[in-house]
């Protein structure tokens, strides 16, 4: 008795140490690109980066104004495009999606959120930019908003349906129409939970490159209209990346450290419109 109680505690400390030694090992990559990244990103930030707009090629100074104007409009345009569709997706796959359309539907969102970001790129550019004959911030806003569609229809629809039925019945008790307790009851309750899930979608949106190739495109001045090509955060600091400058190499360092800085303050909204009071003390 005794010999297989040490055996099995043995064997328990064993596994705990192979879980916490797996940890380390998981972390050790994800720390160093964290590390190398700010310490080669910080030291490009200044206000010209945020304020000015690229320099001609073999001049120093310069910033990514366009980049970071063109990101914030083309991110806007796939929330305007996707979240709507997504919510009233999911709302009818939580409330009305019990049957085979219901199922198709689903399966297709399942789909969707596997299918590789260049795909979306080229289906939007035969769909869009070959018949504007141009590129534009239209069509870089249609392909976010598609990457974003399945991730806040299937979350939509997830938090709808962990919404108690009893909320739903004693609105229809009071005599309320369907609707105006799915708008009023339902979708309100759900509300912290599909904020986070847009969260998500937007955070994955902001970082995309491939599809910006093939859509919106680029361009190295703040042009704000929708049927024109349009700079990016993500295509920029790849058309930097691979330039055979420095200064270029250093401002695509601190665009990179601003894009991770972005993403990581959008996943902690998230987890802070999620936590319950009291959580996390």
């Amino acid at each position: 008795m005794i010999d297989s109680f040490a055996r099995r505690k043995l064997w328990d400390i064993l596994a705990r140490w192979a879980c916490l030694g797996m940890v380390i090992l998981a972390l050790v990559p994800l720390v160093s690109v964290l590390f190398d990244l700010t310490v080669k990103g910080l030291g490009g930030f200044s206000w010209d980066f945020f304020t000015q707009l690229p320099k001609p090629v073999n001049e120093t100074g310069g910033g990514m104004a366009n980049a970071f104007a063109g990101s914030a409009v083309l991110v806007g345009l796939g929330c305007a495009f996707g979240i709507p569709v997504g919510v009233l997706g999911g709302v009818y796959l939580a409330e009305f999606g019990q049957n085979r359309f219901g199922k198709f539907v689903r399966f297709s969102a399942d789909v969707m959120s596997g299918v590789p970001s260049i795909t979306v790129g080229i289906f939007v550019y035969t769909l869009v930019v070959l018949t504007m004959h141009r590129f534009s911030a239209l069509a870089g806003g249609i392909a976010l908003a598609i990457l974003m569609l399945p991730t806040v229809m299937r979350t939509t629809e997830e938090l709808l349906r962990l919404v108690p039925d009893s909320l739903r019945e004693a609105g229809l008790a009071l005599g309320v129409p369907k609707w105006r307790v799915i708008l009023g009851v339902v979708l309100r309750t759900g509300a912290p939970g599909i904020a986070t899930g847009i969260m998500l979608a937007v955070a994955r949106a902001a970082g995309e490159t491939a599809p910006l190739l093939f859509t919106a495109f680029g361009s190295r001045f703040l042009s704000l209209k929708l049927d024109q090509p349009m700079g990016s955060l993500p295509v920029q600091i790849y058309t930097y990346a691979v330039s055979p400058y420095d200064d270029w190499h250093r401002q695509a360092w601190a665009a990179a450290l601003a894009l991770v800085l972005l993403v990581l303050i959008l996943n902690i909204l998230a987890r802070v419109m999620t936590r319950q009071p009291g959580q996390g003390r």
